[in-house]
């Protein structure tokens, strides 16, 4: 189980980050009108924000650690 927490770092970090800059996104940027189905409900940016998050910290992790060969 460490193993793979250890593999994975960058990745579970980008998850609470992106759940951050989701939360940020809806309270600064969102949407005034309360008509866009994603950006007018935080708990909706949330969960965007941590899959992009993560989704991006694979991304970044893809450059930095190097993966094993199956």
């Amino acid at each position: 189980m460490g193993d793979k927490i250890k593999k994975n770092i960058i990745t579970i970090i980008g998850i609470p980050v992106g759940m951050a800059g989701g939360f940020l996104y809806w309270k600064y940027v969102g949407c005034a009108s309360g008509t866009c189905p994603i950006t007018s409900n935080w708990k909706i940016m949330l969960v965007y924000g941590a899959v992009m998050g993560g989704l991006l910290g694979n991304m970044v992790q893809g450059f930095f650690v190097k993966k094993e060969q199956a």
